[in-house]
């Protein structure tokens, strides 16, 4: 798989921003990692004494070379230091995205003043990105000057995080990545803004005081090119780049007599680094003038146990009653596209098996015949949750759980406090057409590792041969569909998905005591 991420930035010589820091990210996070080089610089921790560009000859040799054998994924562009070589990669980069089979993500971070407050770029260079580079650009990752020099917005209220983006975007960006480090507006709180015209999208992280900080914005700019080359959606690819940058705030340390640099020390895994998610019905989505009526509550009733075990999901009451004569605990009734009055006795019989038999027996999506009909709990999935009526739900007394397809609305999920959570798709899966990639085992171990804390179920194409594996990442439930209905002997089948779970459940046991 190409994973393989260019970074067109300046060499720091002391190694704590630009080519540095940018490679050290592609690394710590598992990409590939190649350069080009615009400017050679001379700095240390208190100042940059001398900026020199490359020559053209030289600059232009890099993208071919590396273009004729290494074609990036993602490339993500720092400091230009000359109006030149802003031409030279615009030039490159309108061809790559017009002659490559697979055109590259572009991510700028418009570098044109060092943290140390020295100028870095060519003068007038400004007008030569807004005209020819920002049109290419897919991602644009601004800070707070950064942004009243290419918009002229100044970012003095939660609603000018909007304007400023619609500037940008008018610009020919596709996207905009506000990083609001230093926002006047919010004392305790740094958050992040991003929109592409249609979606937005705001995170916060609490203050960190006494670090050092010397080359956040190579780094984020850098974890976003890493995860978004690896096929992580942009929102996640979001959230892992906030939790990298938090971790390596946290880890940093001083080296000279002034400001110390980032640390970058691997895939973020401390749920404490991750960013909280913006809901709309938020203090802050209020400042910001979020769209949507999502808001945290109090929580929903807990399943009593984080192990929820084997959860088959199944459309008749008869298949239900199948599986709870085998001693399934844990299931969920899903009919899809019917209307209420179709599905509402259904709803009434599988409600009363499930209390006969004392299951813990879920509702997909008819919410409304679930709280009538007094089930244990409702499931729903992600375009759901703005539709539904957690909070009546929730004073319903009925469990909730919630599906999720990666970080970002993991993190989302997590903040209305439900039952469990559900991860998936694991594998390719035949029920239905699904939205993303399969998330696999390796991102599946880092979801359950992230919710230690709360209930959760890996779902999609789940079968005995792969449960061992799956159940080893950590995940509380393995919800089953087609394992079970298509089987030839579908009792034995339980029996033996039973057998795993229980069998890790005493190792895990054993290795704790």
């Amino acid at each position: 798989m190409n994973n393989i991420v260019w970074t067109i930035a300046s060499s720091d010589s002391s190694a704590g921003a630009g080519i540095q820091a940018d490679l050290h990210t592609f690394k710590a996070l598992g990409a590939d990692g190649c350069s080009v080089i615009s400017a050679v610089t001379a700095q240390n921790s208190l100042s940059v004494s001398l900026v020199e560009s490359v020559s053209d000859k030289m600059f232009i040799a890099q993208f071919d070379a590396l273009a004729s054998d290494m074609p990036a994924k993602v490339i993500k562009i720092g400091l230009i230091a000359s109006i030149e070589h802003v031409k030279i990669v615009a030039e490159k980069l309108a061809h790559y995205k017009s002659t490559w089979e697979k055109p590259p993500f572009i991510i700028y971070d418009p570098v044109a003043i060092a943290s140390t407050g020295d100028e870095m770029s060519e003068e007038g260079i400004i007008e030569i990105i807004k005209s020819q580079l920002l049109p290419l650009v897919d991602l644009l990752t601004p800070n707070v000057q950064e942004v009243f020099t290419l918009s002229g917005h100044m970012l003095i209220s939660g609603e000018s995080l909007k304007g400023a983006t619609e500037k940008l975007i008018k610009m020919g960006c596709q996207s905009v990545l506000i990083k609001g480090g230093h926002l006047p507006f919010l004392e305790d709180q740094c958050i992040d803004y991003w929109c592409d015209g249609e979606r937005e999208i705001a995170l916060t992280s609490p203050r960190l005081e006494n670090v050092h900080s010397h080359g956040t914005g190579c780094t984020l700019a850098s974890a976003l090119a890493a995860t978004i080359a690896q096929n992580y959606f942009i929102e996640d690819a979001l959230v892992i780049a906030k939790a990298y940058l938090n971790q390596g705030l946290k880890a940093s340390k001083q080296l000279g007599k002034g400001e110390g640099s980032i640390a970058h020390i691997g895939w973020p895994t401390n749920t404490a680094d991750f960013p909280e998610v913006v809901l709309p019905e938020s203090k802050i989505g209020y400042e910001l003038d979020l769209q949507g009526t999502l808001e945290a509550g109090q929580g929903f009733a807990s399943c009593d146990t984080l192990k929820l075990g084997l959860y088959p999901v199944l459309d008749t009451v008869e298949w239900l009653e199948k599986v709870l004569k085998c001693g399934v605990k844990t299931l969920q009734l899903r009919i899809k596209d019917k209307q209420p009055e179709q599905v509402e006795q259904q709803i009434i019989d599988a409600i009363a098996l499930g209390k006969k038999y004392n299951a813990r027996l879920f509702i997909n999506d008819y919410w409304q015949l679930a709280i009538k009909h007094q089930a244990y709990g409702v499931h729903l999935g992600q375009e759901d949750m703005d539709v539904a009526d957690l909070g009546l739900i929730a004073e319903s007394g009925l469990r909730l759980g919630l599906s999720t397809h990666g970080y970002y609305e993991i993190l989302r999920a997590k903040l209305l406090k439900p039952s469990y959570i559900a991860l998936g798709h694991i594998f390719e899966t035949q029920t239905k057409e699904m939205p993303s990639d399969p998330q696999g085992l390796t991102r599946l171990a880092k979801y359950a590792s992230l919710l230690s804390d709360t209930a959760t179920v890996a779902i999609g194409g789940i079968n005995l041969q792969r449960a061992p594996d799956v159940y080893k990442t950590g995940v509380g439930s393995i919800a089953v569909v087609t394992a079970i209905t298509l089987a030839d002997d579908y009792e034995s089948v339980i029996t033996e998905f039973k057998q795993i779970m229980n069998q890790e459940n005493t190792m895990l046991t054993d290795a704790e005591m």
